[in-house]
């Protein structure tokens, strides 16, 4: 099964590869099984007319979240959106969550207290029920485990396969705002570790450090595609960074992207930050994550429909070229997209 002699630095395969390569050892045994590693969620048949949508994220402190300037309501408030945005990426509505807790001794009632308070509000916004879940000791600071359950109508399931040349790339929302907003957090960080008593200065950097803090899942998007008659032909939520996301779509589909430099979507603030960091605004919209919007393939002749749709952006389109994917600059010259992707964390 198993026959690697030699140790393989889980950095040569990164996120997507190391799913691969444990996932094809693993096929489906239970006829209700529909779907299992590979999409944002795993398929379970419900009844006749609907699927059971099941995912899980795993958050770790220093490596997915820093509480030297992550409050714990707002950290609550997040955990909830990342995992319930993996439904909605797959056309579906979530309905429950389970929360699975490491907590070292330096958290008191009052702190999970805190954290749980984030996690009610989230509960009330995406209209989900928190049905239990699992606590433990922990060694290595604050660890979450959150699985999230939803449907969808057969009818709508929307996979990251099904997208065909021609069809049009779109994103929802903006992008490289998280990303930036991070770097603000890690810089006043540094900054009150130097100097204790400086107070943090991030009234001008309220958007992007509300993208980074307390990102939102885009049920909106899930209403407005139904409301419009709009089935996306493949769909995934971008955490990892559009190019991350662009590759993958292209990978399981063998095709090819044509991306619109000109087309990205990007607030002012995110766009003047990453200049004030000696940072391409184009490049932070392509590769940060965290931004939790969802990027879909929509057929051409749903153009009409979706062109005035406020916070529906055409970025590119699908191109027959497998696997070969481009940029093209607002100069009009050509390269080839690359995606840092998810690395396997030094700490």
């Amino acid at each position: 099964m198993f026959e690697n002699a030699d140790r393989t630095e889980l950095s040569e395969l990164g996120e997507f590869g190391l799913i691969e390569h444990l996932a094809q050892h693993f096929g489906t045994k239970n006829q209700h099984s529909i779907k299992g590693v590979g999409d944002d969620c795993a398929v379970i048949e419900r009844s006749e007319t609907t699927f059971g949508l099941i995912s899980t994220e795993v958050f770790l402190e220093g490596v997915h979240f820093d509480l030297a300037y992550h409050p714990l309501k707002h950290l609550g408030y997040k955990l909830v959106s990342a995992v319930v945005s993996d439904v909605y990426a797959m056309n579906g509505k979530p309905e429950q969550i389970q929360i699975a807790l490491g907590l070292s001794n330096r958290f008191g009632l009052e702190a999970i207290e805190e954290l749980y308070a984030g996690i009610i509000i989230a509960c009330d916004k995406y209209k989900v029920d928190l049905v239990g879940g699992d606590t433990s000791t922990s060694r290595s600071g604050l660890v979450v485990s959150m699985s999230v359950y939803g449907v969808v109508n057969k009818d709508l399931i929307t996979y990251r396969t099904g997208a065909k040349p021609m069809d049009l790339l779109v994103v929802s929302g903006d992008l490289g705002g998280a990303y930036m907003g991070l770097q603000i957090l890690e810089r006043e960080k540094r900054v009150f570790m130097e100097v204790p008593n400086m107070q943090p200065d991030l009234e001008q950097y309220d958007y992007i450090v509300g993208r980074q803090l307390r990102a939102e899942a885009r049920f909106d998007v899930i209403d407005i595609l139904e409301e419009i008659g709009v089935k996306p032909t493949s769909m995934m939520d971008v955490s990892d960074g559009v190019a991350s996301e662009i590759f993958h779509l292209a990978k399981v589909n063998q095709v090819g992207f044509d991306i619109f430099e000109d087309k990205l979507p990007i607030d002012p603030q995110t766009v003047e930050t990453a200049i004030s960091f000696d940072l391409n605004p184009s490049i932070v919209a392509l590769n940060g994550g965290e931004d939790y919007e969802l990027l879909m393939t929509i057929d051409q002749g749903d153009f009409e429909k979706i062109k005035n749709i406020p916070d529906l952006t055409i970025i590119g389109y699908v191109t027959e070229a497998a696997l070969k994917n481009q940029l093209i600059t607002k100069s009009g010259n050509t390269f080839d997209i690359k995606a840092q992707g998810w690395p396997i964390s030094q700490k």
